[in-house]
């Protein structure tokens, strides 16, 4: 899988402290110039198998959850599918994936419905809109930049 960058100890980006995966790809939907997230285009990538990063996460005893952030995880949807089959078949492992998207619902019905397979799957729904108000997400337990940002537990 390629990443452009690994937080091992990540606690601003969800209620528990998590792993954080930055992936290296999007179609800057929201606006290339707006992107909290653009700087990340000029990091250089990071190769690594999704087994070596479920290993990373589980020898760590602070970290409860994995999050997927930006560029825009779903814009490399095999490597996400990957890891959470790892974590969960082949290392049992059910803690909560909290995958941060700027896509809608409605624009990706087919990875909702294979996401909504697993349980303690997370996602934080919307674009990135410059001049919002903030707001406290309960899902998360974190704030969002943008009125239209909510997040969503898929199942369990």
């Amino acid at each position: 899988m390629t990443l452009k960058g690994i937080i091992d100890e990540d606690f601003i980006n969800y209620k528990k402290p998590c792993m954080t995966l930055m992936f290296p790809h999007c179609t800057f939907k929201c606006g290339n110039n707006i992107c909290q997230n653009s700087a990340l285009v000029h990091e250089p990538d990071i190769r690594i198998d999704s087994y070596d990063i479920c290993r990373r996460y589980l020898k760590n005893d602070i970290t409860e959850a994995i999050c997927l952030q930006g560029l825009e995880p779903l814009e490399s949807w095999d490597d996400v599918k990957e890891l959470i089959i790892a974590l969960h078949v082949h290392y049992d492992c059910w803690d909560d994936i909290v995958i941060y998207t700027g896509y809608t619902e409605d624009e990706i019905p087919d990875k909702i419905d294979w996401l909504s397979a697993w349980e303690n799957i997370i996602v934080k729904f919307g674009r990135y809109i410059p001049n919002q108000q903030n707001h406290f997400d309960e899902v998360l337990g974190v704030n969002l930049a943008s009125d239209n940002q909510y997040a969503k537990k898929l199942r369990g």
